[in-house]
């Protein structure tokens, strides 16, 4: 007999992607619109939500007898499904230990807690893989990662632990502990031009990194990575969603940038 709630409504991606990776997608009846991974999940869901806001009222049409939703951003969203008589699970994890908890909790809330440990544990070992990788080399890059750019707001504290995991040293290690984007602000662009990182990682939530207005940026033409044109995007649904897309393919991209780093100034 399966367990568990039998009608999901996943208000972010990562417990779409998760649902999906332990098999138990049949119980999702409805997505965030902002979901690509896994891509069939956008041909399959219905799309009832955005990530401060939702379409509460098809939400309730698909009488979910669960809703899996992330952060205070979304408390508002999760108060009235609440106050509909919605059972509503808000998640808050903002480290690369809270999305591996993250996701061995979901599955056990969905009865699937042996896959989900295996599950993590996987997604564990990869990260081992890189972080031993990482270890050899010669020297590790300072890396201003940016989250937005007008204002220019640094990483969150999981990108920060998945840089050190890839080889990288954030130049910004004490705002990655801020939990809310306004604290990470910067408020002076000058502050990156005398950390002086190696290397720049644009992922700006939703739209295109422009490397070249990044350049263009007074007085940041003295800053090491835009002089060696160290310059890359990750894309955002890769690295800033806290689930298994940022401990597979996002942290996987951010080895690959500082391994390339590394032997250009090197050798292979």
């Amino acid at each position: 007999m399966t367990s568990g709630p039998r009608r999901i409504v996943c208000l972010t991606e990562e417990p779409t992607e998760t649902l999906y990776a332990l098999g138990e997608q049949d119980r999702i009846v409805g997505i965030s619109g902002f979901t690509v991974r896994p891509p069939r999940a956008r041909k399959e869901k219905p799309k009832v939500s955005a990530f401060t806001s939702a379409k509460i009222g098809e939400i309730l049409k698909l009488e979910p007898d669960f809703v899996v939703g992330f952060s205070d951003i979304q408390a508002d969203i999760a108060a009235e499904l609440i106050r509909q008589g919605v059972e509503v699970w808000i998640s808050n994890h903002r480290s690369v230990a809270g999305i591996l908890d993250y996701v061995r909790r979901l599955g056990a809330l969905v009865g699937a807690a042996g896959r989900a440990e295996a599950y993590a544990d996987d997604l564990q070992r990869g990260l081992d893989a890189i972080e031993q990788a990482s270890a050899r080399l010669p020297r590790r890059p300072k890396v201003y990662f940016e989250e937005w750019d007008d204002p220019l707001i640094t990483g969150i504290r999981w990108v920060a632990e998945l840089l050190r995991i890839a080889g990288g040293d954030d130049v910004f290690p004490e705002r990655a502990m801020e939990s809310l984007a306004k604290q990470r602000i910067l408020a002076d662009p000058g502050d990156v031009v005398r950390r002086a990182p190696d290397i720049i990682i644009g992922s700006w939530c939703g739209k295109k990194f422009r490397p070249e207005k990044v350049a263009a940026r007074p007085g940041w033409e003295a800053i090491p990575a835009v002089r060696d044109g160290e310059l890359h995007e990750i894309k955002s649904p890769l690295i800033l969603q806290p689930g298994p897309a940022a401990l597979t393919d996002g942290v996987r991209e951010m080895s690959r940038i500082v391994q390339a780093w590394a032997r250009s100034r090197n050798g292979p």
